[in-house]
């Protein structure tokens, strides 16, 4: 067994069948990595006459006591290009980070860049945390990467068992069926749901699944034509709106996948001369400080931003410190306000 020049921990890896992280771990003697697989990376590395760096092994446990968090770079009307939505999470970070003693290092996500090479291998941060994504079936494979790698990160979204890495997220199965279920108790039936139902974007597609959800319960059915796809921006809410009225359809309420999508919808039907809620209820999802300010307000689900906050820097932490993570679903409560006639 050879290898050209001297050998890695990735020709280990390679021949182990397993990811370098592991390599790395089973040298170190981490209690993470089971004895038959310990053993086998050890007679591999025993062939290779593999000898580990402890220079480099002792610089890798160093520790920066800072935290990268990494903002995706969404299209707002001010110069924040931040999501309202994780404007309102940063707070709950910052004081999280606080509390256990760590920086935060606050960047966007610069979809060129290798995040692990630049904040984890740098030694700038010894983890990050990712709020948003964009299309996630474009990032996807980033994340893979990043899992394979080992590097710590936690991101903010949904929480599923074959999606990479670790992930905190709000039960939007739940949040959408009851807005919608909610919606139907106020004597609407042709309920319009503006958001992209695909998985590009798993958090709406999981509102979407609540939606119908909770249409079958009250025995409708989902009509096709009433969905109309959207992203987070109030312009895209807008848009989404003006294409169901331009088409001709007739709907009694209107949930939008956000509160910013349904915020542009409120835009779209005063244009037109709809009432809200008399003609059409409007509902969204987040509840951003600017759904209680917006006329009529706006009723909404409430994803509870201070837990989610620690929950994030919590798990990253553990991540840190060589625990077992798992994904968690925080709960989704319904926030009832003068938009849907209550």
């Amino acid at each position: 067994m050879t290898t050209r020049g001297k050998p890695t921990s990735l020709d280990i890896a390679h021949l182990a069948g397993v990811s370098q992280p592991t390599v790395s771990r089973a040298l170190s003697g981490s209690p993470m990595v089971n004895e038959e697989t310990r053993r086998r990376i050890l007679a591999i590395a025993e062939q290779l006459n593999y000898k580990v760096d402890k220079n480099a092994s002792n610089l890798r446990r160093q520790h920066s006591g800072t935290i990268a968090l990494l903002f995706f770079e969404d299209p707002t009307p001010d110069d924040s290009q931040i999501n309202p939505f994780f404007l309102s999470m940063l707070g709950s970070i910052t004081r999280a980070c606080g509390q256990r003693g760590y920086d935060l290092l606050i960047s966007f996500q610069q979809l060129s860049e290798d995040w692990q090479a630049e904040y984890e291998d740098s030694h700038k941060a010894d983890g990050i945390l990712l709020l948003g994504y964009g299309d996630y079936l474009e990032s996807q494979s980033r994340l893979l990467r990043m899992a394979e790698r080992g590097t710590h990160f936690v991101r903010w979204g949904s929480a599923s068992k074959d999606q990479p890495g670790v992930s905190i997220g709000c039960d939007n199965v739940q949040g959408g069926h009851d807005i919608t279920a909610h919606l139907i108790a106020q004597g609407r039936r042709r309920i319009a749901f503006l958001g992209h139902a695909s998985e590009h974007y798993p958090e709406f597609l999981e509102r979407y699944r609540g939606y119908t959800a909770a249409l079958h319960e009250a025995g409708l059915e989902p009509v096709a034509s009433l969905q109309a796809d959207a992203i987070t921006t109030e312009q895209s809410g807008y848009e989404a709106a003006i294409t169901l009225l331009a088409n001709g359809e007739s709907f009694d309420a209107v949930f939008g996948a956000s509160d910013l999508i349904a915020i542009g919808a409120l835009r779209a039907l005063a244009e037109h001369g709809l009432r809200v809620p008399g003609d059409v209820a409007v509902a969204g999802f987040d509840d951003i400080p600017m759904a209680s300010l917006v006329t009529p307000a706006l009723s909404t689900v409430q994803q509870d931003t201070r837990l989610a906050g620690t929950l994030l820097v919590e798990s990253l932490l553990r991540l840190i410190q060589g625990e077992q993570v798992e994904n968690q679903t925080i709960p989704a409560k319904l926030i009832v306000r003068a938009s849907t006639g209550a």
